[in-house]
């Protein structure tokens, strides 16, 4: 059993580009143009990704193939690489910056079918299943007025000002906050 949650926890650190996918590929430019003045800047996924952030490092030179369930060096790994993810650090130049993204909706708080808060994931099914992805990839999102209509892992579009906090909820570690401005269903493109 623990030779699985390892493999899913590895094969999870090992997709890192998956992590900074967005959920549509086109959906937002990885090296945006300028932005106009007034307007958020459209982000990708990997911008939230510090360049020189390495989540194999705890595992470099360890072969995981001689690795038994009963090892604990096994469950060991497996703690490292969770604490790696759930410490994941944040792109410090993003921080106060208007932005807007498209991600899956994960509700943490809902009222009669309307959503106040809630996770922002790069990918489908994130924080849903285990592990969730690193806290650079996931934004804990409040709005000011609760959304009607929108569901778990509904694909969205968040707009407001993007902050490096960090929040632990139930279903995974944050590292970064927005208070949005804008909730929209996710319809492709920057629109």
């Amino acid at each position: 059993m623990l030779r699985l949650a390892a493999t899913a926890l590895i094969a999870t650190a090992l997709a890192a580009g998956a992590w900074a996918a967005d959920p549509v590929p086109a959906a937002a430019p990885a090296k945006p143009a300028s932005t106009p003045a007034g307007q958020p800047r459209l982000i990708a996924w990997e911008e939230l990704v510090p360049k020189d952030w390495d989540p194999m490092k705890a595992l470099k030179g360890i072969d995981l193939s001689k690795l038994d369930d009963s090892d604990p060096r096994a469950n060991d790994m497996l703690m490292k690489l969770q604490e790696a993810a759930n410490n994941a650090p944040t792109n410090p130049a993003l921080n106060g910056t208007e932005v807007k993204i498209p991600g899956f909706l994960v509700p943490l708080e809902e009222n009669n079918g309307q959503v106040s808060e809630f996770l922002l994931v790069p990918y489908f099914g994130a924080c849903i299943h285990t592990p969730p992805p690193p806290a650079n990839q996931i934004i804990h999102v409040k709005t000011s007025n609760a959304t009607k209509g929108l569901r778990a892992m509904d694909t969205i579009w968040i707009t407001g000002k993007l902050q490096t906090i960090r929040n632990d909820s139930m279903m995974g570690v944050s590292g970064y906050h927005i208070t949005a401005s804008s909730v929209t269903k996710y319809t492709g493109g920057a629109k």
